[in-house]
């Protein structure tokens, strides 16, 4: 089926907001107009659900909080005295970080600083790595590094890219707790300690109050320690000190940023389908994927700034939709997939898959339209490397299309702080709206915390494992027994790790057997 739109087709399907400048093109989806209004009655309960939310209604019910981050670009919406603490924080925020830049704070050593190394994970690290690998300007603030892992390899090549006695560790962790960034922290502490540095003299903590984190920072004397309040979840935390103190540090216009998602948080709070951007979005995401995540959706930016943005959408959608029950307690499975590159990154990638394999995606190409004045050379005569890459985007659409591989294109005006402020408040409230939809909570994470859980029962099984083995060689079997777990294939696996790395160890291997003289 050939989804090329005729040009009225394709005028009758295109949004446009003269406010904020965005477009958000449907016409190469095979939708029918029809097909949004029908969606009316439905969205009568999504826009209540929504206001009630924005009202400080509890959304998280694991939690019994509610959900405000819309409240964090306009205060005035926040429940009682809430609006002056947001205010007052966001100053105290923005003002430390233009101490940090005019050099009025500065490493024990003296100078300036020279890098910010924010060591956080999920929503405390990719907000922020998003805002800075688009924006940031190392000419107006500080390089950026993130330790987002426990991968001891990973942490130490970071490390080494940087000079430490110039170095201002931002560590993010709501709860304080966090294994993975508590496990960072740790080893950057330690280099600290060996270049006969203080890491408590060069770190800030974003944190809940009261946390062990907090509790931490302030037992060492760390230079600041700023909020994160628990009425607003990681993946949404980036209009918060998560996102607003890493990247005010590497030179990026967070007031413009929060200006931009407050623009579009007014745009999608409109109760019409017709008129608002992200209504239409989750219908379209909704009916592309079936209503069940049948389809994956496949984010392609044709903007190198945008590079992450699929990255950090995954964590947006794919943890506030995969959820196994619905409201009512019922079995659903529902979520929605998402993977991207970059355009035209992706036409030597999978784009070949995507025209003609599996018809298991829908795509969301981001343009940006005004191209800004980088480079205006003529690659071949009257042609530029911009116009190369607006023709790569409209010859892959079209060849999707041809092939009835469905796409929509949301279009930038521009591209700066209060546009990606945009993009990101836009999916928020799709992601919010999809949600209501499909009758399931987009503000908990279950799943997550059952990987935790896990991990840490093995690392508990490890502990066992390293006193039961002795001098005797063993099977696992023959150990599984003698710890009684019936966990044979994790005794396995934890023997070959640590087998692997004997010289900490001291387990050794030989055939099926292992010991520990």
């Amino acid at each position: 089926m050939n989804l090329v739109p005729s040009y009225d087709a394709y005028r009758a399907l295109l949004f446009e907001d003269a406010t904020t400048g965005l477009r958000v093109d449907f016409g190469f989806t095979g939708f029918a107009p029809e097909a949004f209004a029908d969606f009316g009655a439905a969205f009568v309960r999504v826009f209540a659900e929504m206001r009630d939310l924005e009202a400080g209604a509890i959304a998280n019910l694991d939690e019994q909080r509610p959900v405000g981050h819309y409240w964090l670009r306009t205060p005035s919406l926040a429940p009682g005295e809430l609006a002056a603490t947001i205010e007052d924080e966001k100053r105290a925020v923005l003002s430390f970080a233009r101490e940090v830049i005019d050099g009025t704070r500065f490493p024990p050593r003296g100078g300036r600083y020279r890098h910010c190394c924010l060591i956080g994970i999920g929503g405390s690290a990719l907000g922020p790595q998003l805002v800075i690998d688009a924006l940031g300007e190392e000419r107006h603030g500080l390089a950026f590094a993130c330790l987002d892992n426990t991968d001891p390899d990973g942490i130490a090549r970071t490390l080494a890219r940087l000079d430490l006695a110039t170095t201002l560790f931002v560590v993010i962790s709501k709860s304080g707790g966090t294994k993975e960034t508590r496990n960072a922290m740790l080893e950057a502490a330690a280099q600290l300690e060996r270049a006969g540095l203080s890491f408590a003299k060069q770190a800030v903590a974003v944190t809940g109050r009261g946390s062990e984190l907090d509790r931490q920072a302030e037992r060492e004397g760390w230079i600041a320690r700023f909020p994160m309040h628990d009425w607003v979840g990681g993946r949404t935390s980036v209009t918060s000190a998560v996102g607003l103190l890493p990247a005010s540090l590497c030179g990026v216009d967070m007031e413009a940023f929060l200006d931009g998602a407050a623009q579009m948080d007014a745009r999608t709070r409109i109760e019409d389908i017709a008129t608002n951007p992200a209504a239409r979005l989750a219908i379209a995401f909704w009916l592309a994927a079936e209503g069940r995540g049948a389809k994956n959706l496949v984010v392609l930016p044709y903007c190198d700034r945008l590079l992450l943005l699929g990255r950090y959408l995954q964590q947006l959608v794919m943890e506030s939709l995969g959820k196994a029950r619905d409201l009512e307690g019922k079995r659903v499975e529902q979520g929605l997939t998402v993977y991207g590159n970059k355009g035209s990154t992706d036409q030597h990638a999978y784009v070949q898959q995507l025209r003609d394999g599996v018809a298991d995606f829908f795509v969301c190409f981001v343009r940006v339209l005004e191209i800004g004045t980088a480079s205006d050379i003529e690659v071949e005569a009257g042609i530029t490397s911009a116009d190369f890459l607006h023709g790569f985007w409209l010859g892959t659409r079209r060849a999707l299309a041809e092939n009835g591989r469905p796409s929509l294109t949301i279009t930038l005006p521009e591209f700066g702080p209060k546009e990606l402020g945009m993009v990101v408040a836009l999916f928020e409230r799709v992601v919010g709206f999809y949600a209501s939809l499909a009758g399931i909570n987009a503000y908990h994470q279950p799943g997550v915390e059952a990987g935790k859980r896990g991990a840490a029962e093995a690392l508990a099984l490890q502990s066992r494992v390293l006193e039961a083995l002795g001098a005797e060689p063993m099977t696992v079997p023959e150990l599984a027994a003698r710890l009684g777990t019936d966990e044979l294939v994790t005794v396995h696996d934890l023997l070959e790790y640590l087998a692997a790395n004997g010289g900490r160890s001291g387990v050794q291997a030989s055939g099926t057997t292992y010991r520990r003289p």
